[in-house]
C-alpha cells in the first residue's frame, strides 16, 4: 500500500513539475501573442501549491535522505522564485532550477521506492 501512495505522489510531482516547467519555458516565447492570460502570477503560486503539498507528503514518509533533501532545496527555490515573481513582477530562473530539482527527486524517489520492494 505504502508503494502505491508514494508511487502517485511520484508521479503527481513529476507531472506537476513538467507541466510548470513547460510553462515557464514557453511564457517568453508566447507572449509575442495577446494572451494576457498566459502571464498571471496566480498560475505560478498553484503550481507551488501542489508542488509544496506533494514534496510535504514525501518529506514526512519514509523516502531516503537524498530524496528529502533534493525536494526540499527545490521546493524552497520554486517558491522563492515565486515570492520574487509576485513582489517584483520579474521572471526569476530559480522556478526553473528548482523545477528541474524537483523532477529529478520525484525520479530518484520513484525508483528507490520501486526496486525496494520489488
Amino acid at each position: 500500500m505504502k508503494l502505491k501512495s508514494t508511487s502517485i505522489l511520484d508521479i503527481l510531482g513529476i507531472s506537476s513539475a513538467t507541466v510548470c516547467m513547460a510553462h515557464c519555458l514557453a511564457l517568453p516565447i508566447l507572449s509575442i501573442l495577446p494572451v494576457a492570460f498566459l502571464h498571471n502570477h496566480w498560475i505560478d503560486v498553484a503550481f507551488a501549491c501542489v508542488g509544496m503539498f506533494v514534496v510535504s507528503k514525501i518529506i514526512l514518509s519514509d523516502a531516503p535522505n537524498k530524496v528529502k533533501a533534493i525536494l526540499g532545496v527545490s521546493i524552497l527555490l520554486v517558491m522563492l522564485g515565486v515570492i520574487l515573481e509576485l513582489l517584483f513582477g520579474v521572471d526569476y530562473w530559480l522556478i526553473l532550477i528548482g523545477g528541474s530539482g524537483m523532477i529529478l527527486g520525484h525520479i530518484i524517489n520513484f525508483r528507490c521506492q520501486h526496486f525496494k520492494y520489488n
